[in-house]
């Protein structure tokens, strides 16, 4: 595949100002895609397309929250404008609400469904509107977990919509395919991210005990599968969930959670 080798591919990541987005719009425009990374941080979005173009890709900001439908269809022709046209898309971005099914809110409920899957949908029918119309095809990637596989506690809205995203995937098969577009989803498990630090200081050791390979995952972990799932190695794989877990799925053991019984008390 060469040395870049998606070099002259576009491609658009949501979510993408720090942790796993960040990390997949890195890699993407350092193996030579030009890359529109968006974040709903205006200045967090600039200063990570700064560093990933100082780096040596070739990065754009552009801020926004992809629960706005009218962004979402901005942001497509924002690439287009920019860069020519879109080949890739990575609907990683995300939200995380913990909270007991009990106390839950509607108010919460929508937010986690506004982005997670509504900004999710919404994106890839944009961008499919737009690689149809390109008649080249192309490819989108939709960011699941393992809580759309495995129960966790606290979690109830957010596993809802991971593993909707996985029938999404799945459905859009039928309607994508003849376009020459693949759909698929990437489902990390436990990962060191500044958000996942931020609830919880001992994420990493937490998870590194009940992970049969011994440590959580690191955001380069999941940004090598996505992007193999973009690659052309992956031509001939639509509909299907990756899930990079170490294994952790396999046993399912709990975690602790008493970052989240703190705040509920």
């Amino acid at each position: 595949m060469g040395d870049k080798p998606f070099g002259e591919q576009v491609a658009i990541v949501t979510g993408a100002g720090v942790g796993i987005g960040y990390e997949i719009a890195r890699q993407l425009a350092l193996q030579g895609a030009r890359v529109l990374l968006n974040d709903v941080d205006a200045e967090l979005a600039s200063k990570a397309a700064q560093g990933i173009t100082e780096s040596g890709g070739i990065c754009h900001p552009f801020a926004g929250d992809i629960a706005d439908m009218n962004l979402l269809r901005e942001l497509v022709g924002h690439a287009v404008a920019l860069f020519g046209k879109l080949d890739y898309v990575v609907a990683n971005a995300g939200l995380t609400a913990w909270g007991d099914f009990f106390e839950y809110t509607p108010e919460m409920f929508d937010r986690v469904v506004s982005v997670n899957l509504k900004g999710s949908y919404f994106l890839a029918q944009a961008a499919s509107r737009q690689m149809r119309l390109q008649g080249t095809g192309g490819r989108i990637i939709f960011m699941s977990s393992v809580t759309g596989h495995q129960a966790i506690r606290y979690l109830s809205a957010y596993g809802m919509s991971k593993a909707a995203l996985e029938m999404l995937a799945r459905n859009l098969v039928v309607e994508l395919s003849p376009y020459g577009i693949t759909v698929n989803c990437v489902a990390p498990g436990a990962t060191v991210t500044p958000r996942n630090l931020a609830d919880d200081p001992n994420y990493e050791m937490v998870w590194g005990k009940i992970t049969p390979t011994g440590r959580p995952a690191f955001p380069f972990d999941i940004a090598q599968a996505v992007l193999f799932l973009l690659s052309p190695a992956a031509s001939q794989i639509t509909g299907q969930t990756l899930v990079v877990d170490g294994g952790w799925s396999a046993i399912s053991p709990a975690p602790s959670l008493d970052f989240v019984e703190q705040k509920e008390n």
